[in-house]
């Protein structure tokens, strides 16, 4: 008798999808908090911006070892336990008493919920539900709808702020996060095998030794970290910088919203491209058209309308790296261990995150502007352009997929 029947594959695209939504959309409005928070406290704004960049740094670390929990036992336990420390850090996080104790709630516990509810789980137990042919458009469907979260979750924690204050609003939303322990009993798979791959089985230490020994493997990791460092600085920053700018808080959490909503289209756009044309080609193409964006960005005066088409444009492209990272490494490697795999090349990613996020704040208090930093963006988009066309993304051990276009 099978078990688990009932765990369609659009049930668990749907249900990844609104676990991403409810965990990406929480990290996205931390950016909201830091000014209002390191204000009210006395902090500079490197004391937040390390607790944040550490909690990208958290998640980057442990993403590897949950990646192999869900691997080897499944993505449900996994979630549930990144679900619980998810909450217990936004509980404890207002409680805060000095930078320790903010990098402790918002950094440590955080950072292992996100481990625990994001990507690398996801799209692992996604990859292992659906077909092959199907693979990059699921991801693309599923990150569109954990998109709407990063849409939906800005305005909720600005009027939280605003009419509870920012204390009362983490709290709220903490019991809005709670929803996804309900979620993590559909992603209760069972132990997952490659069984639709015609690659012999592996143990996990071969795995291992074959994605480490990949040229490819390491560049994807390398262009990963430029987009952990480009979303981090803007995810977290751009919100003050618009202060600084004259702008009001609202023109920043709007802009946030708008990189939220256009990244539904976007995720789902180059989640469909990568089911029909080379994903590391789109790669360097996606990471080009990001840096001219920052480029015209930066050139031009900054009002709300360059802001808000600034943001749009960016949304477009934020996480459409995803699936098309998740993509190629299952191309390439198979999907037995891809949680533990794109674990690892996430790590870069979170790598990035934390030093766009705490440089930012370094930065800016050192030098009261974050012009070092936009120009520090648009060099490693040109570099991860480069960094993803020599990939070699042929399946280990077995001739090429037939039907690419190149």
């Amino acid at each position: 008798m099978r078990t688990h029947s009932w765990r369609t594959p659009t049930l668990v695209i749907i249900c990844g999808g609104l676990v991403l939504s409810l965990s990406l959309g929480m990290r996205h409005s931390f950016g909201l908090f830091l000014q209002p928070m390191s204000f009210d406290l006395g902090w500079g704004r490197e004391t937040f911006a390390f607790a944040i960049a550490l909690q990208n740094l958290v998640w980057g670390i442990a993403q590897p070892f949950t990646g192999m929990i869900a691997d080897r036992y499944g993505a449900g336990r996994v979630v549930l336990g990144g679900a619980l420390a998810y909450v217990l850090g936004l509980v404890l996080m207002p409680l805060s008493a000095d930078g320790l104790e903010l990098g402790l709630t918002a950094g440590v516990l955080v950072g292992l919920g996100l481990s625990g509810t994001g990507f690398g789980i996801i799209y692992g137990a996604i990859g292992r539900a659906v077909a092959a042919e199907r693979r990059s458009a699921a991801l693309g469907a599923a990150g569109a709808l954990g998109s709407l979260g990063q849409f939906a979750m800005l305005p909720y924690a600005q009027s939280l702020i605003t009419g509870t204050g920012w204390a009362q609003g983490l709290w709220v939303l903490a019991a809005t996060v709670a929803l996804m322990i309900l979620l993590a009993a559909v992603m209760a798979e069972p132990a997952a095998g490659d069984t639709a791959s015609a690659r012999p089985p592996q143990a996990l230490s071969q795995a291992l030794a074959e994605a480490f020994s990949h040229r490819g493997f390491w560049l994807l990791g390398l262009g990963f970290l430029v987009c952990g460092f480009q979303l981090g600085f803007i995810g977290n920053h751009l919100p003050a910088f618009l202060v600084d700018q004259g702008l009001t808080p609202r023109t920043g959490m709007i802009a946030l919203s708008l990189v939220g909503l256009l990244n539904v289209a976007g995720t789902w756009f180059w989640g469909q491209l990568g089911g029909k044309w080379r994903a590391k080609n789109l790669l360097s193409i996606l990471y080009l058209l990001r840096g001219l964006l920052i480029v015209a960005y930066v050139a031009m005066p900054v009002s709300a309308a360059t802001t808000y088409a600034f943001a749009a444009g960016m949304g477009f492209l934020w996480l459409g790296t995803v699936p098309l990272t998740s993509g190629v490494l299952s191309q390439i490697f198979g999907v037995r261990y891809i949680s533990t795999l794109f674990g690892f090349v996430f790590f870069s990613h979170q790598l990035g995150s934390f030093l766009g996020v705490w440089l930012g704040g370094m930065v800016f208090d050192a030098t009261g502007s974050y012009a070092v930093i936009w120009t520090v963006s648009i060099g490693l988009s040109l570099v991860a352009a480069i960094l993803h066309y020599p990939i070699d993304d042929r399946v280990v051990g077995l001739s090429a997929p037939a039907g690419r276009v190149a």
